[in-house]
């Protein structure tokens, strides 16, 4: 039943104390099973994005080294944690240049200071031509394991040899390379075969 006061209506009814509380311990419990799966998918969708941008990377490289006919490779974590670059080999596959094969100079090798992108001319006798800009993955973001890779003009891919010997680089064999992405509690994977072809995990 309504009564009238001077001011307003109002109505016998309504919503107690203990009832709003009720409500507001509801909500509270559904927010704090929420937030963390919301957290989760906002730190699954970023780190996807990485993958894929260091994906087409890679891909850019193999598709450098058949095209232009020239090893290309892709280094990580160069010249500082985070950031990676696509370089043309200096010298060929079988005698690369001091500066390409040495691991404790491949950093001066992503710099592009002494590397610009893009290079200054294209001509053949003053390598390199075909290297990428420098990129960097999100700071929250970190490879977590690496491995450079050499792309061959037939799409073969090739990795250090685990001796550190200088020359040719040995083609990937039955393993896969696999390289990780974390941020976060969460990793995920790149693989990449022998014959080039890329997987996102």
């Amino acid at each position: 039943m309504l009564k009238r006061n001077t001011r307003f209506w109002y109505g016998s009814g309504g919503f107690s104390i203990v009832d709003m509380l009720a409500t507001m311990a509801i909500i509270a419990t559904i927010a704090a099973i929420a937030i963390p799966t919301l957290s989760n998918s906002v730190e699954n969708q970023r780190l996807g994005i990485e993958l894929r941008a260091v994906e087409r990377e890679i891909q850019l490289a193999r598709l450098n080294a058949v095209s232009t006919n020239r090893p290309i490779r892709v280094r990580f974590n160069c010249p500082s944690t985070g950031y990676y670059r696509r370089v043309e080999l200096i010298g060929n596959r079988d005698t690369p240049s001091q500066g390409d094969d040495a691991d404790n100079q491949g950093a001066r090798r992503c710099s592009t200071t002494y590397y610009p992108y893009p290079a200054a001319d294209r001509d053949p006798l003053t390598r390199p031509n075909n290297d990428g800009p420098l990129m960097q993955v999100n700071p929250k973001v970190v490879f977590t394991s690496t491995q450079t890779l050499e792309f061959w003009p037939n799409g073969t891919v090739h990795v250090p040899p685990t001796n550190g010997s200088l020359g040719q680089w040995p083609a990937v064999a039955g393993t896969p390379v696999n390289l990780l992405l974390t941020k976060g509690s969460t990793t995920r994977s790149i693989t990449v075969n022998g014959i080039g072809k890329m997987q996102i995990q």
